[in-house]
């Protein structure tokens, strides 16, 4: 399993149909509980979790992850690694990591400054008569592109020189019969990761939300991702005979049988707060989702509301790829907190034409990137105001074309106001005058649909590549 994000309940899911978008409702950690329930009874199984699982959604927020540990521990997990998991600081999700009844895993994460592995990098699990190493990589851009407080004290590696070595020890010196690897770097990185290191049999893929019908094989491993917001499990059976003989794979759609016991925790712990969170605050003519790369209907709304608090020529936002898609029809309370869970506040700040056009040669280069290891997305950075034209394959720096601000070539040495949310939209190399307000984001979606609505977000093809 793999960026469920806070997903505790079963919610609206997103398929394309040719043309037409339709929904699904999976996902409920109730359903995911029923569905392994019906496999540990069929043969000897391990649940593994690649992370991006205790943040992302109202009740894992307000509670700082806390809600979320008596229902993992009920699940029966074996091991996961981590990503969004230090949105709450180091030390509380190390903290929290200390009430699982199973390890977080990490050979790539450290004490800044020194060789000291914060995790432990592996567990070794009978499974049957078999004896299976588990090997975790967490997200290697924590201290990268994400906001500081996220690895305040840490450091973080690829991961691509530390493995090796650990594989070496699960192989020859503890004798295992398999080797996985969950890791949490994104499936292109990962795919490269496959090639350039020997011995593993399983790597358990995450980060970048991508629903694989069926296994990437990189020479003899197998790599597996399976979507997101938990609407999805991805079921690998193996035979295992001196390595892997065979396999047989299969993402399944979370719906279907529900564990009762699952199923009460998951309704205490959304009982709380959901006459609010039911509350609805307007509605969309427009289907809000993040499932599209260069730019998104969820994010046009929220920019649309940010941009709507002043007088600004342009306003940011990050490439999330979380929040489960709204459905036209009500937008509620509880949907704006699925948007953006983080709830920053706005921030201002004025930019050059030339730091904008530097900010976004460099933003490309972390989605686009030719080397899979150099990509740190996110999916582009979400734009208003702004229009682009530029070349995908040409080499980092020379990517873009053109910019125009609000119908207008862009002037180099002109300055244009900006506001954002987090420093993921501008980072504080850009711009002069950074300036934090008052407003929340949630507060100003809310009255923004409030007095929009019906509201329309649609692409407006604002980001173009040529």
């Amino acid at each position: 399993m793999n960026d469920t994000h806070g997903y505790i309940k079963s919610h609206p899911e997103l398929f394309w149909e040719g043309r037409e978008i339709v929904y699904e409702t999976l996902g409920g950690y109730q359903h995911i509980a029923g569905l392994v329930d019906k496999i540990r009874k069929e043969r000897p199984a391990l649940l593994l979790d690649c992370g991006d699982t205790i943040h992302g959604t109202y009740h894992a927020v307000k509670s700082r992850g806390a809600a979320m540990i008596p229902l993992l521990n009920e699940m029966g997990f074996k091991a996961m690694t981590a990503h969004w998991e230090f949105a709450y600081g180091p030390e509380r999700f190390i903290e929290l990591s200390k009430k699982l009844n199973y390890p977080v895993l990490a050979i790539n994460c450290y004490r800044e400054g020194t060789e000291r592995l914060v995790f432990q990098p592996y567990e070794i699990l009978d499974v049957g008569e078999l004896q299976v190493g588990i090997i975790g990589i967490a997200s290697n851009i924590v201290d990268k592109v994400m906001p500081p407080h996220f690895s305040e004290g840490l450091e973080f590696t690829l991961g691509l020189e530390e493995l090796p070595g650990w594989i070496d020890i699960l192989r020859n010196e503890e004798r295992v019969d398999l080797t996985v690897v969950i890791s949490h770097l994104g499936f292109p990185q990962e795919v490269q990761l496959a090639s350039d290191v020997e011995g593993i049999d399983v790597l358990l893929s995450a980060h970048t939300h991508n629903r694989l019908e069926r296994p990437h094989i990189v020479g003899d491993t197998i790599i597996i991702q399976s979507g997101c917001h938990g609407s999805f499990i991805g079921r690998l059976d193996l035979e295992v005979d001196d390595g892997v003989r065979g396999f047989s794979h299969e993402l399944m759609k979370v719906r279907g049988p529900s564990d009762p016991d699952v199923e009460e925790m998951v309704l205490r712990i959304t009982e709380t707060d959901s006459d609010h969170l039911e509350t609805v605050v307007g509605s969309t003519r427009t289907h809000l989702n993040r499932y599209t790369i260069l730019e998104s209907t969820m994010d046009n709304l929220l920019l649309k509301a940010v941009m709507d608090t002043g007088d600004f020529d342009l306003a940011f936002s990050n490439g999330w790829r979380y929040g489960a898609p709204v459905p036209p029809g009500d937008i509620r309370i509880e949907d704006l907190w699925n948007i953006i869970p983080v709830n920053p506040p706005l921030s201002r700040v004025r930019l050059t034409g030339r730091e904008i056009w530097d900010m976004m040669e460099e933003n490309i280069e972390l989605v686009f990137s030719r080397n899979p290891y150099n990509q740190m997305g996110g999916y582009l950075k979400r734009c208003l105001g702004l229009e682009m034209y530029f070349k995908i394959e040409n080499p980092p720096g020379a990517r873009i074309q053109k910019i125009f601000v609000n119908g207008r070539p862009l002037d180099p040495s002109g300055t244009y106001s900006a506001v954002y949310v987090t420093s993921q939209g501008v980072p504080s190399r850009y711009g002069e005058d950074h300036e934090e307000t008052d407003l929340r984001a949630i507060d100003v979606l809310e009255e923004y649909i409030a007095r929009n609505s019906p509201v329309d977000a649609g692409l407006e093809g604002r980001i173009t590549p040529v």
